[in-house]
């Protein structure tokens, strides 16, 4: 089966959806940016607490996603029902705040509690920005469009983290929260005033009304779809990559590399930005050209781009001089995020359209809260483990589980790839 030539409407960019679309690439660059700020500092939280990798793990991981996965899922139906706009106004204006707040915490326990809202609030972000997108952009347009919204995280790493780490170097990583969450908080008025909620692309809207069990049946039903099973399990395998090298990078580079926090902030931040942008925007727009009869690519690019991702974050570990991990870093950073926007492109196509922003949920659920348990919560306990015996070489060793989970992503993704076209065209869209 193929799928049917796009119409030459299915082809065009529609310009008036240009502004939306880049309000919520830059609220995004603040979800990404206020959710990896405490990554770089954790060595001045650890000098200032005196608490344990693990434990530092442990804040940095699972106490963001806890809630950030639990609200996700129900945010996600209401999105589906309600308007989307005002819920990522609200879910914006709370994590701002709460990344305002971890500013003045005064313990470990209160930058706990700080990080568990701050994953509250951020949970109303991806999956109702994801969906408003999709009704904004025509099939042939989307992959493009959520590429560019994809840039997001490497927005806030060439803007936004060279100034964090200026600030928190010379002001302090207090006054880095504070100087970092404000930003967010004057988007929020710009977003409900000037983007409007797009009618949605669906004859006959789910019901607001419904319950818990409502959401446990729709992905229930979900799972049922192979290939999104597939896609869900490579995406968490990736989430444990992207969790573990936003928290442990700056510290790998301070106690490995003896970096200060500017100087790493300085490298790591324009060269995860630029290069992964590069990425992002290079797989969105060899996908955009994919032919209609070759589905599969549309899953297979991203599949080779997490599977080549491995070797070149075991190139940024292991090498000694400064051109060897430099090559590693910035190979890292092209592969690692390709993959977002097409995959997310790619589950609009294979679930309903009253499903989609709880599919972006329930992947996110994958990536944020799975991917988190595996990620910084395993380096920092390996950290700990390895410690006695190999000293600040520790976190050089322990950080080798990023490079063994893209490859195993990839080749979930490849299994995914096989059965997209199947999926795919069940959905009306594809029907001719």
């Amino acid at each position: 089966m193929t799928e049917p030539f796009p119409t030459q409407d299915d082809q065009r960019w529609p310009w008036r959806a240009s502004w939306p679309l880049a309000i919520l690439t830059l609220i995004s660059v603040f979800n990404y940016l206020d959710r990896s700020l405490l990554g770089l500092a954790l060595p001045l939280i650890k000098q200032e607490f005196g608490s344990s990798d693990t434990v530092l793990g442990l804040v940095s991981g699972l106490a963001f996603v806890f809630l950030y996965s639990l609200v996700g899922l129900p945010i996600a139906w209401l999105a589906d029902r309600a308007n989307r706009r005002n819920i990522i106004a609200v879910g914006l204006a709370f994590w701002s705040l709460m990344t305002v707040a971890t500013g003045y915490v005064s313990s470990i326990l209160q930058l706990a509690a700080a990080r568990l809202l701050l994953g509250a609030g951020e949970a109303a972000a991806l999956p109702p920005a994801n969906s408003i997108i999709a009704d904004l952009f025509p099939k042939a347009r989307r992959p493009l469009a959520l590429a560019i919204f994809g840039t997001a995280n490497s927005l806030a790493f060439i803007v936004f983290f060279p100034i964090a780490g200026w600030v928190a170097q010379h002001h302090g990583w207090r006054a880095m929260f504070i100087a970092m969450g404000l930003p967010g908080l004057i988007l929020v008025p710009l977003l409900v005033l000037t983007v409007r909620e797009p009618v949605r692309q669906i004859a006959n809207p789910p019901r607001l009304k419904g319950s818990a069990m409502a959401v446990l049946r729709g992905i229930a039903e979900l799972f049922r779809n192979r290939c999104y099973v597939w896609i869900f399990v490579g995406v968490t395998l990736m989430g444990a990559n992207v969790w573990a090298a936003g928290a442990w990078t700056p510290t790998f580079f301070t106690r490995v590399h003896g970096m200060g926090l500017a100087q790493v902030a300085s490298i790591v931040g324009p060269v995860r930005g630029v290069v992964s942008a590069a990425g992002i925007l290079a797989g969105g727009l060899l996908i955009d050209r994919i032919a209609p009869d070759r589905l599969a690519w549309r899953v297979l690019i991203p599949a080779f781009a997490c599977i080549a991702a491995g070797p070149s974050e075991a190139l940024l570990l292991l090498g000694e001089s400064r051109p060897a991990w430099f090559a590693g870093l910035a190979a890292a950073s092209f592969f690692t995020l390709i993959h977002q926007g097409p995959i997310y492109a790619a589950i609009t196509n294979i679930v309903r359209k009253d499903e989609r922003a709880l599919a972006i949920a329930m992947i996110l659920l994958g990536a944020s809260f799975l991917g988190n348990a595996i990620g910084p919560t395993a380096v920092g306990l390996l950290n700990d483990a390895l410690q006695p015996e190999l000293g600040n070489e520790a976190v050089r060793y322990s950080m080798l589980l990023i490079a063994l989970t893209p490859m195993l992503a990839g080749l979930c993704m490849v299994v995914a790839a096989m059965k997209y076209e199947e999926y795919a065209l069940r959905q009306s869209e594809y029907k001719s």
